[in-house]
């Protein structure tokens, strides 16, 4: 596992290039702010799955291994427990 900390006001997808030089999976799991060509691309080209939902404005919509997304939420909590103990990390 490899983990890069931003500012919040940074988009998260512009680590994302960087944090994939550093693994090699078999999956990459991410909510629809990842749907970005370059980076599906990226993905594909290294034989990763891409388990990100299309944005709406797409105009074929990509499909998705719901099983696989669903486990996202594990991801999710363990970053919102992360922020629970920020006030006492800082």
């Amino acid at each position: 596992m490899t983990l890069s900390l931003t500012p919040g006001q940074s988009a998260d997808i512009t680590e994302a290039d960087t944090l994939l030089d550093e693994v090699d999976p078999e999956t990459f799991i991410a909510d629809k702010a990842y749907d970005a060509d370059p980076l599906i691309e990226k993905l594909e080209e290294r034989q990763i799955t891409p388990v990100i939902p299309s944005r709406r404005n797409r105009r074929h919509p990509r499909k998705i291994l719901s099983s696989l997304y669903k486990k996202r939420k594990i991801i999710e909590r363990f970053f919102a427990r992360l922020k629970q103990f920020g006030g006492i990390a800082t």
